[in-house]
């Protein structure tokens, strides 16, 4: 038992601001040298039973079963009847008698001392009653004969909200007359909960939709697979093998499907090489802050998604770390116009921002300068207002990309944070049209930047032949 005793004031240290930290009569610094290994192992293995019971491991991994000190020693009874269990509970608490008063309850009688106020300082009533406003015999007369319904109004116009509850509030500002009952000396009662009727399950067969997506059906442009909680990883997996072949779908939905980070890198792997994917959806679900940082430069490489969203995943906070990675990943991107991400820092936030808008606003720009070029697909269905200069097609080509190529004769300089863009041969020639962004277009060529092989910008691209 002495070295249990010794064991024990090794792994535990107690201190104290007035006097010197000591333990069993020895100072700490005395312990820092005590061999814990050499010590368990002289210890009989009663012994080791009394250390763990003093000790806590302090280890989320374990059970807490083997955390906690008690140990039952009865046999079990059986299986655990829940109804059985809270009938007994109920017939105990029922069987059990109350304590006894010291003094019985009597209806009117104040039982013990009655708690009186302290009187107030003379002075704090002066005070008060030396506070007064002078508004007018006018204002005075209006608001001595005004009804209670009248101040409610009054008070609602001037914002003293503590005056009121919110029903009178809210019936002050409609102009709907004071709720029966609800004056200065009315119950407030809460309001009533408007019921709305459940969701229906999601009835999207992942079979069918998997196999429509190998056989590339040009009906099938948005897939939505929300909330099916029972999709197997191997189906997760045949889906995005699928992925890069189809070239209809483009809007694929993966919310709260129980996506892993295992599954996340394949699907990384599969929109890098995906052609017509518009908008990706994998909120609510179980991906690292590092896999969605793999997802955000997979984006570098298709061209095709302006939307992507993964807020609501396992790691609440992404931090400082990940939050640049993607924000220097996004100031890259030229295609993207939304991304939804919950980002703590206010730089990332806007940068992000910022960077977004001028992809929006270089799209609108160049469908403003060529509206005969295919029609560009734009945010929340925005539309831009074309001078009437410029001749409109009335059937213009649909493109799946959200800006369109460039012809394979020119020569294109890229700006890396706006955009350049000069042409050395080829159309017409006439003086470029210069922007307030930095942005110069000629005015009969198309406009896009262009890519290395790795989805990076190419500062200079030499003319092809």
């Amino acid at each position: 038992m002495a070295i249990l005793k010794d064991l024990t004031s090794a792994t535990t240290k107690t201190t104290t601001l007035t006097t010197p930290a000591k333990l069993y009569g020895k100072d700490l610094s005395e312990y820092d040298d005590v061999d814990v290994e050499s010590l368990l192992a002289q210890l009989s293995p009663e012994e080791i039973t009394i250390l763990a019971k003093e000790v806590d491991p302090d280890d989320n991994f374990l059970p807490p079963d083997q955390r906690c000190s008690y140990e039952c020693s009865k046999d079990a009874t059986g299986p655990l009847n829940r109804k059985q269990l809270i009938e007994h509970i109920n017939k105990q608490a029922i069987e059990t008698p109350d304590e006894p008063e010291f003094e019985p309850y009597v209806q009117g009688k104040v039982r013990g001392k009655k708690w009186v106020p302290p009187p107030r300082d003379a002075r704090e009533i002066e005070a008060e009653e030396q506070i007064a406003i002078d508004m007018g015999d006018e204002y005075e007369h209006a608001l001595n004969d005004a009804t209670q319904e009248e101040i409610i109004d009054l008070a609602a116009i001037l914002g003293f909200h503590s005056m009121m509850n919110q029903d009178q509030y809210h019936a002050s500002l409609l102009n709907k007359g004071q709720p029966v009952g609800m004056g200065w000396d009315g119950i407030t009662k809460s309001t009533q909960q408007k019921l709305f009727p459940m969701d229906p399950p999601n009835a999207t067969d992942v079979e069918e939709s998997i196999k429509r997506v190998k056989d590339d059906d040009s009906k099938l442009v948005d897939l939505n697979l929300n909330n099916i909680k029972n999709i197997s990883d191997e189906k997760l997996e045949q889906l995005f093998a699928a992925l890069p072949q189809n070239e209809h779908l483009e809007v694929l939905s993966l919310t709260n499907v129980g996506l892993t980070d295992k599954t996340a890198l394949l699907l990384a792997e599969a929109i890098e090489k995906s052609k017509t994917l518009r908008v990706l959806n994998v909120e609510t679900n179980f991906i690292s802050p590092p896999v969605i940082v793999k997802l955000v430069q997979a984006l570098l490489k298709c061209h095709t998604i302006e939307e992507f969203r993964a807020s609501n995943q396992r790691s609440a906070v992404l931090g400082n770390k990940i939050e640049m990675e993607i924000t220097d990943l996004v100031e890259k991107n030229p295609s993207l116009l939304r991304l939804g991400l919950h980002l703590e820092f206010n730089d990332a936030r806007h940068r992000v921002a910022a960077h977004l808008q001028r992809n929006i606003d270089r799209i609108f720009r160049v469908q403003k300068l060529k509206p005969q070029l295919p029609k560009l697909i734009l945010p929340g269905n925005m539309e831009i207002e074309r001078e009437s200069q410029y001749p409109v097609s009335a059937t213009p080509t649909p493109s799946p990309s959200p800006s369109p190529q460039p012809p394979p004769d020119y020569d294109v300089e890229v700006d890396p944070d706006n955009m350049v863009i000069r042409g050395g041969g080829g159309g017409d020639a006439f003086d470029p049209e210069f922007d307030p962004d930095n942005m110069v277009v000629p005015g009969s060529r198309s406009v896009t930047p262009n890519y290395d092989d790795e989805g990076v910008y190419q500062a200079h691209t030499k003319k092809r032949s």
